[in-house]
């Protein structure tokens, strides 16, 4: 029997997730994976998340009231990120919340940058 891939676990995964921000996932989803094309994706915290020699972020999908990301940062370092994208003070993480597709589509450039951000961090802590 064939090995099942990260993409076919999260496909399967999201055509049974029952969530009142479907839409708005899928639509993040994209935004995520088409802003590097180093990022993988693939199912971890009960969740899709996505990694590039480290774990980067995940969906908290329990929040039923919008959609929550969590960027996960190694070593203390953060991204300096001035658009309003990520909130919280944790010494290792920030989130982003969307409370709707017009949200979506308003901070999807601050989305892609700090995914680009993200991994040329990771990628100056690994040279």
């Amino acid at each position: 029997m064939p090995k099942v891939t990260d993409k076919e676990k999260v496909e399967d995964y999201m055509q049974k997730l029952e969530h009142p921000f479907i839409a708005e996932i899928n639509a993040l989803r994209s935004i995520i994976v088409n802003a590097n094309s180093k990022l993988s994706e693939r199912i971890k915290w009960n969740a899709p998340s996505y990694y590039y020699i480290n774990d980067m972020a995940a969906f908290n999908l329990r929040a039923k009231g919008y959609v929550q990301l969590i960027f996960v940062f190694y070593n203390g370092d953060m991204i300096q990120e001035s658009m309003g994208l990520l909130e919280g003070k944790w010494v290792d993480r920030r989130e982003a919340r969307f409370y709707s597709m017009d949200d979506v589509i308003a901070k999807s450039k601050a989305l892609e940058k700090v995914v680009n951000d993200w991994v040329a961090l990771v990628e100056k802590e690994t040279i």
